[in-house]
């Protein structure tokens, strides 16, 4: 297995369309406006959004789709274990 580029590692962690690393970025909004039971509402939509949608927009980005998913779960983790990032 090849190592992720750098342009695919921001496609998946910080994507440009989502406000890229920005303080304006939706999930660190998410993380400051949202109680942690909403939060983790949200974290787990998009985990669910992303697996029941991996590869049907554009079949080339199944994996893609997959590893937002892990993002996002992983960032859950993250916040649920005390974690400032996943």
């Amino acid at each position: 297995m090849t190592e992720p580029t750098a342009e695919e590692i921001e496609a998946v962690n910080h994507p440009l369309h989502y406000g890229g690393d920005t303080v304006y970025e939706v999930i660190k909004v998410t993380d400051a406006w949202l109680t942690p039971e909403e939060n983790l509402g949200a974290m787990k939509f998009q985990v669910i959004k992303y697996v029941a949608r991996a590869g049907k927009k554009d079949p080339a980005k199944l994996v893609e789709d997959l590893k937002k998913a892990r993002f996002y779960l992983d960032h859950a983790i993250a916040q649920l274990e005390g974690d400032e990032q996943p």
